[in-house]
């Protein structure tokens, strides 16, 4: 378990972690929005990135994947630079960063997360097809392979984008609110998804905002507000205490911690 006591200057890094954030630090004009970020993510875990509005969970992961630039810091996968180790990463976007008026088609978002292979100026082939079909399927989505996005409901939306991250079968998924706007059958089949990515070996990490739902959701949580408050195994870090720091005492959000807790023990019990 990692919090603020306990972090050590100059700590090792494990080249087994799929993502290790080593110091980064994040700032746009007006200060730093992570600050002294250093952590390794556990391999094979399914990690929940919680904290309150404006804490920097979006732009870690964005940080992560040199999608905004940092002040100072560095990140590995595996024990390499994230530059050539970035075909073992999948990344979901959140879903109002997509331009849904882009004249595609489900299949053809399917396939971009292919797009690697293929070298360039190289056309999609029936490989490639075949593959994101498959994907496509597995998310429910194959019988509308061919309807424009910009056509979709938000979990349609939603499950399109994470049939394009499982193409890639990617060893490190990182992936920013993907239950956000969803509906209720989306997101059971996007937590179930996510578990047998686990059970496979591959690593999860999810931006997420409910709180109700980390204890069942992951089996590592990173508490985040500007700096790391905790990180760790969800049933040691994700407590009442830990979560009154990190979001600063707001009474609505504590209570549910608290019931999300309190199902927690009353589940261990039966």
């Amino acid at each position: 378990m990692t919090d603020r006591a306990d972090r050590t200057l100059g700590s090792e890094h494990s080249p087994e972690s799929p993502l290790s954030i080593h110091a980064m630090t994040v700032a746009y004009d007006r200060g730093p929005v992570l600050w002294d970020i250093d952590l390794d993510m556990p391999p094979g875990s399914l990690v929940g990135i919680v904290g309150p509005n404006g804490a920097g969970k979006s732009t870690l992961v964005k940080a992560a994947l040199d999608l905004v630039p940092r002040l100072s810091g560095r990140i590995e996968v595996f024990g390499r630079p994230y530059g050539v180790q970035r075909n073992r990463v999948a990344y979901v976007p959140q879903r109002e960063s997509v331009d849904w008026d882009f004249p595609v088609t489900v299949l053809d978002v399917a396939c971009m997360g292919l797009y690697h292979t293929l070298g360039p100026f190289r056309p999609v082939n029936r490989r490639v097809r075949e593959r994101a079909m498959s994907a496509l399927e597995k998310v429910g989505m194959d019988g509308l392979a061919k309807r424009q996005i910009n056509q979709l409901s938000g979990g349609q939306q939603q499950r399109t984008f994470l049939a394009r991250a499982l193409v890639q079968d990617a060893d490190l998924h990182i992936m920013d609110e993907p239950f956000a706007g969803v509906d209720a059958a989306t997101e059971q089949m996007i937590i179930t998804i996510l578990k047998d990515l686990q059970n496979s070996g591959r690593t999860t990490v999810v931006v997420h905002h409910d709180l109700q739902t980390v204890p069942q959701y992951f089996d590592h949580v990173l508490l985040l507000n500007t700096r790391v408050v905790a990180f760790g195994p969800t049933d040691e870090v994700f407590t009442p205490e830990r979560v009154e720091e990190t979001y600063g005492g707001k009474l609505t959000l504590l209570e549910q911690a608290s019931a999300a807790l309190a199902r927690r023990a009353g589940g261990a019990r039966g």
